[in-house]
C-alpha cells in the first residue's frame, strides 16, 4: 500500500520537475533540521527514508556505557537492555525517534528546509535545461515591464529582453506574445538569468533556419549577416549543392519564406545576397541593386574604392548611407564609392599630375600608371623597391623621382592652405559687410 507521504513525493515530482531523489534528500535534511531544533545540536542523528514503509524514520545513536556522563550521547547498560536485550559495553546503540514529538516550530522549520530546497532544484532544472540553448529562437508571453527590459513568460521560468536588445520604435504590451534569440545563460544565486535579444544578427540567420529546410538540413549556409534592427538587414548565403540556389532557396515560392521573416521582423528590409570568396565579387553582391563598374582592391589598408554609373551613386550608398554602411560591415571591407564621372575626373588629375614630375613623360607616365602609382602622390608614397616594377626604373632614378613627387604633393598642399585661407579671408569679409549693412539697416529704422 502506497503512503500518503510516497504519493506527495511522486506527485510533487511530477508537476515540479524534481528528480525523487532530490526531493527525498530535501525531506531527510529537513526532518534532520527539525529534529535537532527539538532537542539539539549535540544528538549523534541519523534520517532516511523508508522506500516500503513509505515514511520518513529518525535514529538517535548512543553509545552503551557503565556509567552515564553525557546523556544526549550515550546510555546505560541496563537501559539499552532493555531496548536490545544484546547489547554490550561500548556497542552504539541506535534508537528511532517519534518524529511526532517535533513540535510546531519544528514541523515549521522543515517546510523551509524543504521549500528553500525544492526552489534551489527548479532553479538548477532551469538553468540545466537553458545553459545549452544560446542561440535557439524561443516564444514567450509578455509579462510586465521593468525599467525599460521586458520580462518574458517562457512557462517554466522568466527571461529578460533588456532596452538595448529591443528594436527601436517595436511596442508591445503585457499578454502579447513574443519571439526572441536566446543571447545568454548565466547561474546567479537566486536562479538563472536568461538574457534575450530581438536585434542580434544572428535573431536573423536563426529566422531564415526555421523557415529554409536547405539552411536546416546543411546544404544552404549562412555566411554572414550585418543589421540595422528595424531599418535594414543584408544576409549573405552560399549553396553547397551547385543545383540549389541559395538566393531562390531564402526568398521560396513567391517569396513566401522571406515575408514570413520580414513580418516577424516588424517590415524590416532583407537584402538576400550570394556569397563568394573573391573578396570584389562579393562587394559587388553586397551593394546589389547597384550596378558596379569598377572595383579597386587596397589589400593592405583592406580597402575598396567602387565606381558606380553617376544615376547609381545614391542607390548605391542608399539611404543616409545604409547601403554601403551595411555592405561594409558584411564583407569587413572599407569602402569607398564614387560616381563614374569623379572617378574619371580624378583619374586625369592623377595623370596630369605624374607628367608634371621632372624627367616623366607620356610613356613613363603610363608605365607607372600600369603599375598601379597613379598619381604624384602614389609615387611620393613609395619606396625605391616598389618602383623597381616599372619598366626602365633603376634605384637612382627611382629615388630622385620619389624626392620630387614628395616635393610636387606637398607644393601642392600649400597651394591648396592658401586658397583655403583665402576662402575664409572672403567669407570673413562678407561677413563684416554683412554685419555693417545690418547695423546701418537697424539705425533708419
Amino acid at each position: 500500500m502506497i503512503s500518503d507521504l510516497t504519493r506527495m513525493i511522486d506527485q510533487v515530482s511530477r508537476e515540479k520537475g524534481v528528480e525523487r531523489d532530490v526531493l527525498i534528500k530535501a525531506l531527510e535534511e529537513a526532518v534532520k533540521t527539525a529534529a535537532r531544533k527539538k532537542y539539539g545540536q549535540e544528538y549523534d542523528l541519523e534520517v532516511n527514508y523508508n522506500d516500503e514503509l513509505g515514511e520518513i524514520e529518525v535514529f538517535e545513536f548512543k553509545e552503551v556505557v557503565e556509567n552515564v556522563t553525557a546523556e544526549e550521547l550515550q546510555i546505560s547498560l541496563e537501559d539499552a537492555h532493555k531496548i536490545d536485550a544484546g547489547s554490550e559495553l561500548g556497542d552504539e546503540l541506535g534508537i528511532k525517534m517519534e518524529t511526532e514529538k517535533f513540535g510546531r516550530i519544528a514541523a515549521q522549520s522543515a517546510k523551509q528546509v524543504i521549500r528553500h530546497r525544492l526552489k534551489d532544484a527548479e532553479r538548477d532544472i532551469v538553468y540545466d535545461d537553458f545553459k545549452d540553448r544560446r542561440g535557439e529562437i524561443i516564444n514567450g508571453i509578455v509579462l510586465r515591464f521593468d525599467r525599460g527590459s521586458i520580462i518574458v513568460n517562457l512557462g517554466r521560468t522568466e527571461a529578460e529582453l533588456p532596452q538595448k536588445e529591443q528594436v527601436p520604435r517595436e511596442a508591445y504590451k503585457q499578454g502579447d506574445r513574443i519571439r526572441a534569440y536566446i543571447l545568454n545563460v548565466r547561474q546567479f544565486s537566486r536562479g538563472p538569468q536568461i538574457v534575450l535579444s530581438r536585434t542580434h544578427p544572428n535573431f536573423v540567420s536563426s529566422l531564415f533556419e526555421n523557415e529554409v529546410p536547405e539552411i536546416s538540413e546543411g546544404i544552404v549556409e549562412v555566411m554572414q549577416v550585418a543589421r540595422e534592427p528595424g531599418g535594414r538587414a543584408k544576409i549573405a548565403v552560399m549553396s553547397k549543392d551547385s543545383d540549389v540556389d541559395p538566393v531562390g532557396a531564402c526568398v521560396g515560392m513567391k517569396g513566401t519564406r522571406v515575408q514570413t521573416v520580414v513580418q516577424e521582423l516588424r517590415g524590416e528590409k532583407i537584402d538576400i545576397i550570394t556569397w563568394d570568396s573573391d573578396p570584389a565579387k562579393f562587394i559587388c553582391n553586397a551593394l546589389s541593386p547597384a550596378e558596379i563598374i569598377r572595383v579597386i582592391v587596397d589589400e593592405n589598408n583592406r580597402s575598396m574604392e567602387v565606381v558606380v554609373p553617376d544615376d547609381q551613386l545614391s542607390l548605391a550608398i542608399g539611404k543616409r548611407g545604409q547601403n554601403v554602411r551595411l555592405a561594409s560591415r558584411l564583407t569587413g571591407w572599407k569602402l569607398d564609392v564614387t560616381s563614374e564621372t569623379n572617378y574619371n575626373q580624378t583619374l586625369k588629375e592623377g595623370y596630369k599630375s605624374l607628367l608634371e614630375l621632372q624627367g616623366v613623360g607620356p610613356k613613363r607616365a603610363s608605365d607607372l600608371y600600369d603599375e598601379g602609382f597613379m598619381s604624384a602622390s602614389d609615387v611620393a608614397k613609395a619606396t625605391v623597391q616598389d618602383l623597381h616594377s616599372v619598366e626602365g626604373m633603376t634605384e637612382k632614378r627611382a629615388a630622385k623621382l620619389i624626392e620630387d613627387a614628395v616635393n610636387y604633393t606637398s607644393g601642392e598642399t600649400v597651394v591648396k592652405k592658401a586658397e583655403e585661407d583665402s576662402i575664409t579671408e572672403d567669407s570673413r569679409d562678407q561677413d563684416n559687410k554683412k554685419t555693417v549693412t545690418e547695423e546701418v539697416s537697424d539705425g533708419e529704422k
